[in-house]
C-alpha cells in the first residue's frame, strides 16, 4: 500500500511472487516435401435462389414492469419486502387489490401502497468522501451533523447511505435510493472488499500483525482478514487493512483486542471504488460501469 488511496499491499506474512509470462508454443510448419493435394472440382454455376426478405415485424419491447420492482423503484422498500406487502393485500393497482407476485404494471396504471400513490424515482448512485464529525445515524436526539447534509445538493431523490459510519470514521460512503442495493450490501454474508487505513497510538508489533493476518476471534465469531500490512514510507502506526465485513466497527475492535488505541480510520476503497480525484467532503455520481460492477458483486 503506497498511501491513503492505495492500501492493497499484502503483508509480509503472505508473500507472493510474480508469475512468469510464458510465450505461445511454436507451431509446427508444414513439410516442404508434403504431397500437393488434388485440385478441387469446379463448383456448379447454377444461379442461386435469391434470399427471401424477412418482412415480419420485430417484437416491440414492453414497457410493463413487475409490481414488486415498481414498488422498489418508488423507494418504499426492497423487492423482497414488496412481495410480502403484495401478498398481504397492501397494494392496489387502479383501485383493485393485487396479490399476484408476477403482476405487471402497465404505463398509466395507478399504484397505491397503504393508501399512498407511488411514483417511481430514477435510481441515483452517489459516492462521498466523508469527512470527520458527520454521522450516518438518524437519531433525533443526536447533536451530530448527518452525512445527508453533504449530498443534499446532488439530488431530490430519497437517498440513503449504504451501511453505517460513525462521526470519527472518514472515507468512502455510497448513497442511493436503490433499496435492493442497500439491502444487498447490508447482509452479513456480503463479500465485497473494503480497504482501510488505520492510525494507531503506537507501532504495531510484527508478531501482532502476523496474528491479525491469520484471523481474529471477536465475540466468539471468527473473522478472516484478507490483507494487512504496514504502509510504505509511513510510521508503523499506519496500517492498511482489507476486510469483507460490512461493519466498520469491526476494524476498531480488531486492534483494540490487541490493546492498541485506534486514532483514525479512513476507508480508502469500497467494493472496487476508490478516492481518486475525490477530495475529502466532495461527492460525485457513479459511472454506468461502476453501477454495473456494484450490482454484479
Amino acid at each position: 500500500m503506497q498511501n491513503s488511496n492505495r492500501s492493497n499491499r499484502k503483508s509480509s506474512s503472505k508473500p507472493t511472487g510474480k508469475g512468469k509470462n510464458f510465450g505461445d508454443k511454436p507451431t509446427r510448419g508444414k513439410s516442404e516435401h508434403s504431397k500437393s493435394k488434388a485440385p478441387l472440382a469446379k463448383r456448379s454455376q447454377k444461379p442461386t435462389k435469391p434470399a427471401v426478405a424477412n418482412n415480419s415485424p420485430k417484437p416491440i419491447k414492453s414497457d410493463d414492469i413487475r409490481l414488486n420492482k415498481y414498488i422498489s423503484n418508488s423507494g418504499v422498500c426492497s423487492r423482497r419486502e414488496a412481495d410480502v406487502y403484495i401478498q398481504s393485500g397492501n397494494v392496489k393497482v387502479n383501485g383493485q387489490v393485487i396479490v399476484e407476485l408476477g403482476y405487471k404494471v402497465k404505463p398509466g396504471d395507478v399504484v397505491t401502497f397503504d393508501g399512498s400513490t407511488l411514483k417511481p424515482e430514477k435510481k441515483e448512485y452517489i459516492l462521498l468522501n466523508k469527512p470527520k464529525n458527520f454521522t450516518t445515524s438518524n437519531e433525533e436526539d443526536s447533536n451530530d451533523r448527518n452525512v445527508l447534509e453533504l449530498v443534499r445538493a446532488a439530488t431530490k431523490a430519497k437517498i440513503q447511505p449504504i451501511g453505517r459510519m460513525d462521526k470519527n470514521t472518514t472515507g468512502l460512503l455510497v448513497f442511493t435510493n436503490d433499496t435492493d442495493m442497500i439491502r444487498k450490501f447490508s447482509l452479513p454474508n456480503q463479500k465485497s472488499p473494503k480497504i482501510y487505513q488505520v492510525s494507531l497510538d503506537r507501532n504495531l508489533k510484527f508478531e501482532d500483525l502476523e496474528k491479525i493476518a491469520g484471523g481474529v476471534t471477536l465475540d466468539n465469531h471468527r473473522l478472516f482478514v484478507d490483507e494487512i500490512s504496514y504502509i510504505d514510507n509511513e510510521p508503523k502506526t499506519e496500517i492498511g487493512l482489507k476486510l469483507r465485513t460490512p461493519n466498520v466497527k469491526v476494524v476498531r475492535a480488531i486492534f483494540e483486542s490487541f490493546d492498541y488505541n485506534v486514532l483514525k480510520i479512513d476507508r480508502v476503497s469500497f467494493a472496487g471504488l476508490t478516492k481518486k480525484n475525490l477530495p475529502r467532503g466532495n461527492w460525485r455520481f457513479l459511472t454506468e460501469q461502476e453501477i454495473i460492477n456494484l450490482k454484479n458483486i
